[in-house]
């Protein structure tokens, strides 16, 4: 019964070691390449001192030879014919010296580069598949946001994929018909940062990056209407750029925006191809005015606005 046991802890210790070698294989060939390669190139530097010696013994034997062909007392015993034979000799044993001097580090520096080679195989393969897996998710989810939409509207696609949340709130109005101020119940959507997607920022003075650092905002302003012409300014021009580049990235977009960027924004944007049209064919900054963020924003009762990417996905698969 323990023998068992051991041989099943030993298994699963093989088996869970085997994959993380497995999983780590892409780091773990490339320390090993580049090692490799600095290795070859010290033992290159330390065989090329060795070369005088064998050049030396090689034209000292080139000269033998050749003083030997010129002597004519030995003319009959050893011609012309027998010079260009052992000169040959001498040729293929320095190319042999030279292999063997060499070949070691030629050797280990090619298994250095075709293991550095290996690895970016396997990053390769491992990308193809991940992308591959997002678009699976990407078209599982945009089919499901498609019936949505046609079953119960725009609305209700927009309440569901935001997650927002119907609210009452106080909006102070001027009366026509006295020219006093007063309050006036309005209907609106209040959304959850914890609810956006991950391509959401809000635009404040200061954001976060993704390693938590407080960034400064060199585009926003205090005062609430020159901020919302700068964002419908920049959505514009981002389309334009769309129309005109064909293919625009999120973190373009948040640099025209002053957003830092981020690991997602390098990858998914928008394509525009309205003849095979495989996403909006427009970039959309999630501006409602029904949206409780945005009315405050308008109304100047709040100093961030929520803006939700409708990015198409990964760019590498779309173009």
């Amino acid at each position: 019964m323990k023998k068992a046991e051991i041989v099943k802890s030993m298994n699963g210790f093989l088996s869970k070691t085997s994959f993380q070698l497995k999983k780590h294989s892409p780091e773990i060939l490339v320390v090993a390449g580049v090692i490799g390669v600095v290795t070859s190139a010290v033992m290159a530097c330390k065989a090329t001192t060795k070369v005088g010696e064998i050049l030396d013994k090689t034209k000292e034997d080139v000269e033998t030879i050749h003083k030997c062909e010129a002597d004519e007392s030995v003319k009959e015993r050893y011609s012309s014919e027998d010079a260009q034979k052992d000169l040959a000799i001498v040729y293929v044993q320095i190319g042999m010296k030279f292999a063997k001097l060499y070949g070691p580090s030629v050797i280990l520096g090619a298994l250095s580069i075709t293991s550095i080679l290996a690895s970016n195989n396997i990053l390769r393969k491992r990308n193809v598949a991940l992308s591959a897996a997002y678009a699976a998710i990407d078209k599982g989810f945009k089919e499901y946001r498609s019936r949505v939409i046609e079953r119960f509207g725009e609305e209700v696609d927009r309440e569901l994929k935001y997650n927002l949340k119907a609210k009452k709130f106080d909006e102070t109005v001027i009366d026509e018909e006295t020219g006093k101020e007063k309050k006036v119940k309005k209907n609106g959507f209040v959304v959850s940062p914890a609810d956006i997607s991950g391509y959401a920022r809000f635009f404040e003075k200061y954001t976060q990056d993704e390693d938590g650092n407080s960034i400064l905002n060199p585009h926003w302003e205090s005062n609430n209407e020159y901020n919302l012409m700068f964002i419908k300014a920049q959505e514009r021009y981002a389309n334009d750029l769309l129309k005109a580049k064909k293919r625009v990235f999120l973190n373009e977009v948040y640099e025209m925006l002053g957003l830092p960027r981020t690991k997602a924004g390098q990858i998914v944007g928008w394509v525009y191809n309205p003849e095979n049209s495989k996403g909006d064919n427009y970039i959309d900054f999630g501006l409602y005015s029904d949206n409780l963020s945005y009315s405050d924003y308008v109304n100047g009762f709040d100093q961030a606005i929520l803006l939700d990417f409708n990015v198409d996905g990964n760019i590498w698969d779309l173009m």
